[in-house]
């Protein structure tokens, strides 16, 4: 059963950055880029399960902090060593000022 769930403001984003959210145990990472478009992918690097919101936001893709692997967080790609495994994206919904995002 899929619900979802009301992760922030959109105004606790700043443009070109991440955030962490927990939610019933799960880490998720919560993107704005530079134009207002917002993301949401799991929050911990598929290579050593570290925070990605602590890593650095460059266009779409985040950098992890401890290996400098990085993904596309607009479609969860990996897109560079060590990382090999793609990170789960999940759908998105702009409610008044929230965001929100879908899990399955």
């Amino acid at each position: 059963m899929s619900q979802w769930i009301d992760a922030c403001a959109l105004e606790d984003i700043d443009e070109e950055d991440a955030i962490t959210f927990k939610h019933d145990g799960g880490y998720y990472a919560l993107y704005r880029t530079e134009d207002d478009r917002y993301f949401v992918t799991d929050g911990l690097c598929t290579h050593e399960r570290v925070p990605l919101a602590n890593g650095l936001v460059m266009g779409t893709i985040i950098e992890c902090p401890k290996h400098n692997g990085r993904f596309d967080f607009t479609t969860g790609e990996a897109k560079g060593a060590p990382v090999c495994v793609n990170l789960k994206t999940y759908e998105t919904d702009i409610r008044g000022d929230r965001l929100f995002f879908k899990l399955d």
